[in-house]
């Protein structure tokens, strides 16, 4: 009897053997360790960066480490929030292939320059463009291209402003959102889904195609003397709950107006999600129910895409949802 003898070649490894490490932007180190805890099947190994600066202000980086990078599948969670944080996590994600991973993936779940995408006026520049070939220029990796996730662009076009040098996958928040409204104390609301204008039912529609949720789409329109206010479009908001949809708030102004139009209209009650919540100069505060705004909103959902999220917690009506189990779940797949 003869057995047959197989010959593993040296080298060769399961790739659930290659260890996985997280790095992360300092303004992201909260939701690291969130991911971190989220993953019980696969380990994830939080890296460690040293984020110094010179007496200049510019960048003094040192990866802890750093030979644990060869042939590890790497993450990096990356918070491009303002031009300042830019460049030194650029200058980290050019390095990591240059020690030898195995792949690269940069969790980047808000596209900052997404709302200047295009140029409508010669002389305009369009840093949605200019952003993306800076992250088109992460080096190969070991395996091929890095991946780069982005959640809820604000403008699908702007995935053609990345080279194929990298692969962009786009994700959304509203999972989440969908996830909340089957909660106990939201099941029997009566709900339908307010988007506050046009661009927003072009983004997010088709993500309410199979729920039983109705469709109210506001939009602005011009006056006799020039102004422009909100009103409803489309749609019925008289006796529901409207939940306003958006991928992103900054003065929160095009929300209330919103709010206002449906409330007029018959709304019981208005609620919000955005996936971004950015409030420049603090404008969340206008929100707040101690406040007295001008409009109550029931319930304001926002995600922890961006870093100043953190201010947000425990201050009604705002319910910060995180993001940490659907990147988890990216990280392995």
């Amino acid at each position: 009897m003869s057995s047959k003898i197989t010959i593993k070649p040296s080298g060769t490894k399961k790739s659930d053997e290659y260890p996985t490490i997280l790095f992360y932007a300092p303004e992201m180190h909260n939701l690291a360790e969130e991911i971190r805890s989220c993953s019980t099947k696969n380990p994830i190994e939080l890296g460690d960066i040293q984020w110094n600066e010179f007496p200049d202000k510019w960048p003094n980086i040192f990866i802890r480490n750093s030979d644990q990078i060869r042939n590890s599948h790497v993450l990096f969670l990356a918070s491009l929030h303002n031009p300042m944080t830019i460049f030194g996590q650029i200058s980290v994600l050019y390095h990591l292939p240059k020690y030898l991973c195995r792949s690269l993936k940069v969790l980047l779940p808000y596209f900052p320059t997404g709302t200047m995408e295009r140029i409508q006026i010669q002389g305009e520049i369009a840093t949605a463009y200019s952003l993306a070939q800076m992250l088109s220029s992460i080096p190969l990796t070991r395996t091929g291209p890095s991946e780069v996730v982005i959640f809820d662009i604000h403008a699908l076009q702007n995935q053609f402003y990345f080279s194929s040098n990298i692969i962009v996958r786009l994700e959304s928040t509203v999972g989440l959102l969908l996830n909340e409204l089957k909660k106990e104390e939201n099941i029997n609301e009566k709900y339908v889904i307010a988007f506050p204008d046009d661009g927003a039912h072009k983004r997010f529609s088709h993500l309410f195609d199979n729920t039983n949720y109705s469709i109210v789409i506001c939009s602005k329109i011009r006056q006799d003397d020039d102004q422009r206010i909100t009103t409803v479009k489309e749609g019925n908001s008289k006796g529901y709950h409207c939940m306003i949809v958006d991928d992103l708030v900054q003065s929160g102004n095009t929300l209330i107006e919103c709010a206002q139009a449906l409330l007029q209209n018959g709304a019981t009650n208005v609620s919000a999600f955005v996936g971004h919540g950015i409030f420049p100069n603090e404008s969340w505060r206008k929100f707040l129910h101690s406040n007295n705004p001008r409009v109550h909103f029931h319930t304001f959902y926002v995600t922890n895409t961006y870093p100043n999220t953190q201010n947000l917690i425990d201050q009604p009506p705002f319910k910060v949802l995180s993001i940490a189990r659907i990147l988890c779940n990216i990280c392995f797949d």
